[in-house]
């Protein structure tokens, strides 16, 4: 016997090769399908259309293949509503649930399609009567850990639709260069000149940047700039390890990163102490704020974020010396403070941090702009595998990328 399902297709589905894909995903997983119907935009900002009949021997492999289908934006042409299971105790989901994507979602409750408010990968969707004058279902993503008992979830695949992120033909404005993937050979300082337009377009747009940074920025030399560019205004958000605070706040008390003079590049007496001296030191004052407000603390990036009213999230981990006071320790609580950042940032500039980029990514709707600039094309490759189409990945030293990105924000903008 064989199972079939009409599926359609919507957007700029062959620009964005979604439609290609979705192809090979048929084809691959044992299936067969027929073009029912294929409307092609002749314009530059038309949309095309496609219905699809997939067909499978089974089912089972039908049911694989529509899911996988959904997870590339492709939808049943006849949706039905969502089904909702109550969650039988607190931080357990019914079986079967439906497990989100990083993409913009909507399910559909009564008739009528509700978007997922704060859409994020991996996570539970709960729908729940909206409160006040307004009335009717509201449907938001919940980590498994935030799923309380009774909590109306979302399971199957009925009544979802997807939109993931679109490559239209039309790539002019500050952010047409951000389609382009991963290279190490465009020429390096054009790109970040097209990236800081970005950051210029986002600010005047009332957006706002969010800046994840590794202490390898600090190593590199780039601290002034990135605190010049925080100090200005270009950075809304820090989101950082305890690493990264740590060679900053030292590099102003002891002139060393880690123990290394970032200019010299030499190592002084003693110097392999400094990082926790410099611990002690903040510990000693009460916090970072503390710190800078007494005067202990007088330049850097974190003296700017707090001089300037800055937030910042610094998220521990089982390697941090000290940790600092401000370190968020609790891994779920850095988690949902990370996830907080993430949710309001409309920009982020991934700086040089692999882990910490991978957390903050994990929390981030696939049409938030990404910038990703590591020295490792693989960090960079792996960045980008699991956030959006609409991103851009820089091989490059992150000691050349933050001093000329903010020459040209500050020196020529």
């Amino acid at each position: 016997m064989t199972a079939a399902r009409e599926v359609e297709l919507e957007g700029h589905i062959i620009d964005s090769g979604m439609m290609q894909a979705c192809f090979g995903i048929i084809m691959d997983m044992g299936g067969s399908f027929e073009v029912e119907e294929f409307a092609i935009g002749r314009e530059k900002t038309e949309e095309s259309y496609a219905r699809l009949l997939v067909e499978a021997d089974d089912e089972e492999t039908l049911q694989s293949i529509v899911h996988e289908l959904h997870q590339n934006g492709a939808n049943p042409s006849d949706p039905k509503d969502a089904t909702l299971q109550r969650a039988p105790k607190d931080k357990v989901v019914p079986y079967g649930f439906y497990s989100t994507t990083n993409h913009p979602t909507e399910v559909r409750i009564d008739g009528e399609w509700v978007e997922v408010e704060d859409i994020e990968m991996d996570c539970a969707v709960i729908v729940e009567d909206r409160e006040g004058e307004d009335g009717g279902p509201r449907a938001y993503t919940e980590v498994l850990s935030g799923v309380e008992e009774g909590d109306a979830i979302v399971t199957g695949e009925t009544g979802i639709r997807v939109s993931p992120p679109e490559r239209p033909r039309d790539r002019e404005g500050a952010f047409g260069f951000m389609q382009g993937g991963v290279s190490s050979e465009r020429p390096s300082e054009s790109t970040i000149r097209q990236v800081g337009d970005a950051i210029e377009e986002t600010k005047r747009e009332g957006g706002d940047v969010l800046a994840v940074c590794g202490p390898a920025l600090i190593h590199s030399g780039a601290r002034e700039d990135l605190a010049r560019l925080v100090r200005e205004g270009f950075v809304d958000m820090l989101s950082i390890g305890n690493g990264f605070a740590v060679h900053d706040l030292e590099r102003d008390l002891y002139g060393t990163s880690l123990g290394m003079d970032t200019e010299s590049l030499d190592h002084p007496r003693k110097g392999h102490k400094h990082h926790i001296y410099t611990i002690s030191e903040i510990i000693r004052e009460g916090g970072i704020e503390e710190a800078v407000e007494s005067g202990t603390v007088e330049s850097g990036v974190m003296y700017e974020c707090v001089e300037n009213d800055v937030p910042f999230v610094i998220a521990g981990s089982i390697r941090d010396d000290g940790p600092l006071p401000d370190t968020i320790t609790d891994s779920m609580e850095a988690q949902n403070a990370i996830r907080e950042q993430a949710h309001e940032a409309d920009l982020v500039l991934m700086l040089s941090t692999l882990l910490h980029s991978v957390a903050v990514g994990n929390c981030l709707p696939s049409t938030t702009r990404t910038v990703c600039v590591d020295i490792n094309p693989a960090t960079v490759t792996q960045l980008l595998d699991r956030g959006s189409d609409q991103a851009v990945g820089m091989v490059t030293d992150i000691g050349t990328f933050v001093p000329i990105l903010a020459d040209h924000l500050l020196d020529e903008g």
